[in-house]
C-alpha cells in the first residue's frame, strides 16, 4: 500500500478511496499481474501499481466472494491509494494502465480468466505477446 507521507503532502499525489463505494479492486502480485495485463490487452480498465501489486478496479460488487488464483479482492470498505490522473511515474501508487474516458473498470469474468491464465504451469499458459516482444510458451 502507498506511503502516507504520499497522501498529505501538499501536492496531493494520491487520494485515498473507499472500496465498493464506486468500484471493487482486486490486488495481484506484480509478476501475474503482467502476464494478465497481456492476456486481458483491451479488455483491462484502468490498473494502479504501487511496487510490488497491481490493482485492478472492478464493477462494484463484482469482487463478492472473489475466487481467482494469487490474487484477493479487497474487502468492502478498505481504503486504496489511488494516483491522481495522469499519474504514470513513482515513486508510491502510480497508473500502469491510465484510465480513459470510458474503460475505468475491468470486467470481473475477464480477469479471472486472465488471472487464471497467468497463473497456470508454464507449459500450459497461452502464447501471449509480452511487452518486451517475446511469448509465453
Amino acid at each position: 500500500m502507498a506511503d502516507p507521507d504520499l497522501l498529505t503532502t501538499s501536492t496531493t499525489v494520491c487520494e485515498p478511496r473507499i472500496v465498493g463505494a464506486e468500484w471493487d479492486a482486486v490486488r495481484v502480485p506484480r509478476g501475474v499481474g503482467l502476464l494478465a495485463l497481456d492476456i486481458l490487452g483491451t479488455r483491462s480498465g484502468a490498473v494502479i501499481e504501487d511496487g510490488d501489486a497491481f490493482y485492478w478496479l472492478l464493477p462494484a460488487g463484482s469482487a463478492q466472494g472473489w475466487s481467482a488464483a494469487k490474487s484477493r479482492a479487497l474487502p468492502a470498505g478498505a481504503t486504496l491509494a489511488v494516483p491522481t490522473a495522469r499519474r504514470t511515474v513513482g515513486p508510491g501508487p502510480y497508473w500502469r494502465i491510465c484510465p480513459g474516458d470510458d474503460q475505468l473498470l475491468t470486467p470481473a469474468a475477464a480477469l479471472r480468466a486472465a488471472l487464471e491464465d497467468a497463473s497456470a504451469p508454464a507449459d500450459e499458459q497461452p502464447s501471449v505477446g509480452l511487452s518486451g516482444g517475446s511469448a509465453v510458451r
